[in-house]
């Protein structure tokens, strides 16, 4: 491979999202994502070469390196293509339209995606990673665009009808239209039959290598699981994967969070990029759990997952939170700042926080990376009762060395050059986390947690919604990078920004936030459902043509990795219907699962989300209103959030908040006998009765319970 000469900057230099900025002066002559480029490969009759990564994407970086930075290859490149870059987290409609291509094409889908386009924008050939030679049985890169140049000039008719079939396979799997069902609670126990079908125990997770955190899977179980006539497999299977995660590398066990997945089914080598929307859904389980189970250890591993985000993730002084924190610190890496030789860790501890520090974590003389056979993953093997018991130290002892030693681990670690953090802030995944970390500081008493995710919700709202023009799928790029236009935002930004939006209200009692959220989903209504076939499509209805497979409508059902828009549209719906009185949202939540209730059986582990919505739609759900700001009114609240469930809601109110309620509450509320005195009380209402208010916790529990398991 030459080296790569000194160029002049490509029309990248043009963009905002820090992938796309990385690859500015590579000797490809790169477009962005525009009606100009498409019109280029039009006016001058080229195939388009489509390449679609992201900034934490290891194997994009090296193909850019190896392919894209080098001379003869641009050369072929700029020669036969237009070719255009996208950032998969800046354009998520365009990527999901393409991996689907892809997989069609190819049998798999990832990162970086490599596709061939003709001038319209329609897949003819792709793939994931090229290398630049042929290798392994797999054809060099330069050999393929080669390939592909002379099919589509010689063989223009055959690169059309193949071009024709793959838009016809993605529109026909994307959209499920005209698929219907009556739904059931049924269905729901057939979704957590198959997630704990596919429970491994003896590692935890779901499936086999590689392993993926499958949170809204986790969020399922964990509301099925304390249900009536609940199978005790189904609390083993949520638990076991959640303790297993946190011991395993996945989880970073010196500054909290955790990485994207688990090469290995043992949890043990992970992909260390850590995202934000992971470690939201985890935030939410670790809280869930010890909601309903009181485990100290997922209420440990949550205050370390939010002290790394904190720390690493925010914008603590206006708020926010950041997409994303790369793997590595350059292509020769491969989590070198997470991992540990046994000497680099004998350089840091003393003696005696080694002796405890090395069997604890499994830091050997041999460690878990192929590209360094020396470098640990830091993991659990084994109880630390067990680790203290056999190298014969007292646990008391034991545990203070442990602390000390992981204090002087990590001080070292970040004397390390830091791998890159993406400080771009995207709407949906800020909703996740808003929403995680209102969750969490419920769960766990942290009010500055959940005043932080209130702060962000602020800045979210007012800087990427404009109340009857739109919402922005970006709120700010990377390192101060202005957003110059907006970027078009998708059904995932509105439902859960909205479904933040309704979380924050039941926190505050601000009525400001559920009209927020009636706002927003007034306009999904009105420019993402799907009249005729019923459901929503990704992106908004629209009379102007749009580019390339964009054209193919979607309706996202399946988790990947994120919960589907889908059903989290649904879930939202049903919410504002007990909040609003507004028949119309439950039955456009009943019709959206329906559409799909003939189908998502066979989505099993990728349809949890599905399950929770239906368990919200089909379960009446109890309203929990803690009304006052004592002590009175913490504990009560701290009694009415213990045992998840999806199908439950507790609202925060000050006495002051009665005068501006959501329809349903203003109609009941005010005007129960019991709370003029003004003292702390709780109203549980479920099947549209209210109880008397109460204002001790347990009579709280015992009404709540029981309300909770009459419908379940």
């Amino acid at each position: 491979m030459s080296e790569s000469m000194s160029h002049e900057p490509n029309a990248l230099a043009a963009a905002s999202s820090a992938y796309l900025r990385s690859a500015i002066n590579q000797p490809v002559r790169w477009h962005e994502w525009s009606p100009a480029a498409f019109a280029l490969a039009a006016e001058q009759n080229k195939p388009i070469l489509l390449d679609i990564g992201a900034v934490w994407c290891h194997w994009c970086h090296v193909m850019d390196r190896e392919s894209y930075e080098n001379d003869q290859t641009a050369a072929v490149i700029n020669e036969h293509y237009i070719a255009i870059k996208v950032d998969r987290d800046e354009r998520p409609d365009v990527d999901a339209r393409y991996q689907a291509a892809v997989s069609a094409i190819s049998g798999q889908g990832g990162w970086p995606l490599t596709a061939f386009l003709t001038p319209e924008g329609k897949p003819f050939f792709g793939g994931t990673y090229f290398p630049p030679q042929d290798q392994f049985g797999r054809p060099g890169f330069q050999r393929v665009l080669l390939t592909m140049a002379s099919a589509f000039h010689e063989k223009r008719d055959e690169v059309d009808d193949s071009a024709a079939s793959v838009m016809a396979a993605i529109e026909h799997n994307e959209t499920f239209s005209g698929r219907s069902s009556r739904i059931t609670a049924e269905l729901v126990t057939k979704l957590t039959s198959a997630i704990t079908g596919m429970y491994d125990q003896r590692h935890g997770g779901f499936g086999s290598q590689p392993k993926f955190p499958h949170s809204t899977a986790i969020d399922l179980l964990l509301d099925s699981a304390l249900r009536p006539g609940a199978d005790e497999k189904i609390a083993a299977s949520a638990l076991g994967t959640l303790s297993a995660m946190s011991r395993g590398g996945i989880y970073d066990h010196l500054a909290g969070g955790f990485h994207r997945y688990s090469v290995d089914e043992q949890w043990i080598v992970p992909h260390f990029e850590k995202m934000l929307y992971d470690n939201a859904g985890l935030l939410a389980n670790y809280a869930h759990a010890f909601q309903s189970f009181a485990e100290p250890e997922a209420a440990r591993v949550a205050r370390e997952t939010i002290l790394w985000v904190d720390t690493w993730l925010s914008d603590r002084e206006r708020g926010g939170f950041y997409a994303s924190q790369d793997a590595d610190i350059n292509l020769d890496d491969d989590g070198d700042y997470f991992t540990w030789t046994l000497d680099e860790a004998r350089s840091v501890l003393t003696t005696e926080e080694l002796a405890i520090a090395a069997p604890f974590y499994d830091i050997g003389d041999v460690g878990d990376m192929h590209h360094n056979p020396a470098k640990n993953v830091l993991h659990v093997k084994h109880p630390f009762g067990q680790v203290a018991q056999r190298v014969g130290m007292s646990l008391e002892r034991a545990r203070e060395l442990l602390g000390s030693a992981k204090k002087k681990l990590y001080a070292a670690r970040l004397q390390r050059p830091t791998p890159y953090i993406d400080r771009t802030i995207y709407t949906g995944w800020n909703g996740m986390m808003i929403s995680a970390y209102i969750a969490a500081g419920r769960a766990l008493a942290i009010p500055a947690v959940t005043a932080f995710a209130l702060k962000s919700l602020d800045r979210i709202l007012a800087a990427a919604w404009n109340p009857g023009v739109g919402l922005s799928h970006v709120v700010a790029y990377a390192d101060g990078t202005p957003v110059q236009k907006p970027v078009p935002s998708t059904l995932e930004d509105y439902a859960f920004l909205a479904t933040s939006c309704l979380d924050a209200w039941e926190c505050s009692g601000n009525l400001k936030y559920y009209l927020a959220a009636k706002g927003l989903v007034e306009d999904v209504v009105a420019n993402f459902w799907d009249a005729t076939g019923l459901g929503f499509f990704d992106t908004p209805l629209t009379n102007e043509p749009a580019l390339g497979a964009l054209s193919a409508r979607r309706k996202p059902l399946q988790d990947a990795p994120a919960p589907a828009a889908n059903p989290t549209m649904a879930s939202l719906l049903v919410r504002l219907e007990e909040l609003s009185g507004k028949q119309e949202y439950r039955d456009m939540a009943f019709d959206t699962l329906e559409t799909f209730g003939s189908i998502v059986e066979h989505f099993g582990l990728y349809a949890a989300s599905y399950g929770l919505a239906l368990q919200r739609l089909v379960q009446p759900s109890p309203q929990v209103v803690v009304l006052g700001d004592d002590d009175a009114a913490k504990m009560l609240e701290a009694a009415a959030l213990t045992r998840y469930s999806v199908s439950k809601s507790v609202i925060r109110l000050s006495h002051a908040q009665l005068s501006a309620l959501p329809e349903t509450l203003a109609d009941t509320i005010p005007n129960l006998p019991g709370i003029e005195s003004g003292k702390s009380v709780a109203i549980v209402c479920a099947a549209k009765t209210c109880h008397p208010p109460v204002s001790d916790p347990e009579s709280l529990l015992e009404i709540l319970n029981r309300a909770l398991e009459q419908f379940s």
